[in-house]
């Protein structure tokens, strides 16, 4: 959140945000929240899977474009590389968060993006054990602006969380890779599962934006969302049958975790957005560890069994 608050403090009273209609829960309601509300700067949300859309809704006010890809927690994908082109063309400053992919899968500068945030709370950490935001930019205007906001909102992290996030980066690859294998053999197993509507995972060839993250990206990440057939008390039921995926909104560290957004991360969204949006009642998020496949497939397969 400090790396998203140095970020918008870039912008001033009467500009307008573009962002993807689907972000970390936090970013929007910081947006909204602090922007909107209190410091006159507009929010507009808009599916950026398609560059038309932005093209359609930027005007003489847009001044920041915001994006993942891939998104939370539905994992839509953005061709970022089409989006940077329009921001550069409108002179729009392009923002990525690259949480879910970090620096080993992706790498939004060289695609075209003008800020990269992470939470480095997630993989760059990778142990649970730090919170903290890291902003990357290519251009020293905009480096003046973050560092001069990083300094006067305080937004600096103390030494031994730094210590904690370079020990973290060490292993980085080796965690991203281990990860993602076993969430690719995970997601295949439940992409099939008879209690399982959808299984959304960028690295399954069904995925509506798989050629376009192959395009953008070395690898498919670790994060798998499924929709079970059933509500909400499907889903909880589901969550508490889980014995080794931890309990908790996070994601990235070596322990597997698990959350529904409904009921956490996108609790105060609005029914009617979160179903527009494909944020339904059953989903259920996972973020997978570097525990032995054979045990999370087990645990998946057992709570599933269990409902």
């Amino acid at each position: 959140m400090a790396a998203v608050s140095i970020i918008y403090h870039i912008l001033k009273p009467g500009d307008t945000v573009i962002a993807s209609d689907d972000l970390y829960g936090g970013t929007t309601n910081y947006l909204l929240d602090v922007g909107t509300e209190n410091e006159g700067v507009k929010l507009v949300a808009v599916d950026l899977r398609e560059p038309k859309n932005l093209s359609a809704a930027i005007d003489e006010k847009t001044k920041m474009v915001w994006l993942e890809s891939p998104t939370n927690p539905t994992l839509k994908i953005i061709d970022i590389a089409a989006i940077s082109k329009i921001c550069k063309e409108k002179k729009v400053i392009l923002v990525v968060d690259n949480t879910f992919f970090t620096p080993y899968l992706q790498n939004p500068l060289e695609l075209g993006a003008d800020i990269v945030m992470h939470s480095c709370t997630k993989y760059i950490g990778g142990h649970s054990d730090i919170i903290m935001g890291a902003v990357m930019v290519n251009n020293d205007d905009l480096y003046k602006k973050v560092k001069k906001n990083a300094s006067s909102l305080g937004c600096c992290p103390g030494p031994f969380d730094c210590f904690l996030a370079t020990r973290g980066i060490k292993t980085l690859a080796l965690r991203v890779e281990r990860c993602q294998q076993t969430a690719m053999k995970l997601a295949e197993i439940l992409d099939k599962h008879p209690k399982i509507e959808q299984t959304l995972y960028p690295g399954l060839t069904k995925h509506p934006g798989y050629e376009i993250n192959k395009k953008q990206s070395s690898g498919f990440g670790a994060m798998i969302s499924i929709k079970l057939k059933g509500d909400t008390a499907k889903a909880n039921e589901f969550y508490k049958k889980l014995t080794l995926f931890g309990h908790a909104v996070s994601l990235g560290s070596v322990e597997s975790l698990v959350s529904i957004p409904v009921m956490i991360t996108h609790k105060g969204v609005p029914a009617a957005t979160r179903e527009k949006l494909g944020i339904t009642n059953s989903m259920v998020r996972l973020s997978i560890g570097v525990e032995d496949f054979e045990d999370l497939r087990d645990d998946l397969l057992n709570a599933l069994e269990a409902i």
